[in-house]
């Protein structure tokens, strides 16, 4: 093995000082940051939504629990440590029990003035937990339209923004167990939007409810998600590795 390691490399050399570099394929070299040279530096990212990013993250600026403990955690700090010479600005605004009417009443204040490069946005369970238990109702046009004039102002007020739209999720956990049939046909209406409206507006699209079902081969649906809507933190582990594996080829900035 060593002496055809040895071949290899006087060969190759052989080959550079014969033809020059510049007539090497690129298939000959390995660029560990290949796919950086084309993404754009001091890109700012801001994730949305509900419980599930909030991750009981700090409202200071106390960097040891800003971004939460969930997913959004999880993909930044893979991110800064990646990359540093990047230069990659995270926030997490996402708040604990918000519908989409929630996202609107504070839209201005915590997504357009922070003028995010790559805004991530996961809202829908929530939404889908009213509809179950006629609290608060809000039919799922109302939920569509109200995605939309967010989705809509926001490519209006911020040009050039990527938008990622997270599909909302569930297991056949606990209470959501214990009426699954309601709860399953309220989610699939919310994910049907969300990847209507992910087409309509190009954005990113990250498929999760897939991912959990083919998760629950490996382990019970209560190791990725406790409750049927929360994750656990192996759930939060599976959204940060389809988040990254998605967004990576797909936008400018990550």
């Amino acid at each position: 093995m060593k002496d055809e390691n040895q071949n290899s490399r006087r060969s190759f050399i052989k080959r550079i000082s014969a033809t020059g570099i510049a007539s090497i394929g690129l298939s000959d070299f390995s660029f560990a940051s290949k796919e950086k040279l084309n993404k754009k530096d001091n890109a700012t990212i801001l994730f949305q939504g509900d419980s599930i990013t909030d991750g009981n993250r700090s409202r200071n600026n106390d960097w040891n629990h800003v971004m939460g403990h969930g997913y959004a955690y999880l993909i930044s700090s893979r991110m800064w440590f990646d990359n540093p010479e990047r230069h990659f600005h995270f926030f997490n605004r996402g708040i604990s029990g918000n519908k989409i009417e929630d996202l609107a009443d504070r839209w201005q204040s915590d997504t357009l003035d922070v003028k995010p490069d790559v805004l991530s946005i996961l809202i829908g369970v929530n939404d889908v937990d009213s509809a179950v238990n006629s609290a608060g109702l809000v039919s799922p046009k109302q939920y569509e339209n109200g995605y939309r004039s967010l989705l809509k102002q926001t490519k209006e007020q911020i040009l050039g923004i990527e938008i990622v739209i997270c599909e909302p999720f569930i297991l056949p956990v606990g209470r959501v167990k214990n009426n699954w049939e309601r709860w399953s046909a309220e989610i699939k209406i919310k994910q049907a939007s969300a990847e209507k409206l992910a087409a309509e507006f190009n954005a990113i699209y990250v498929p999760l409810q897939d991912e959990f079902e083919q998760a629950v081969s490996k382990a019970p649906a209560e190791y990725w998600i406790w409750d049927g809507i929360h994750p656990m933190p192996a759930g939060h582990e599976l959204i940060a590795r389809k988040w990254i594996s998605i967004v990576k080829k797909k936008s400018s900035y990550i």
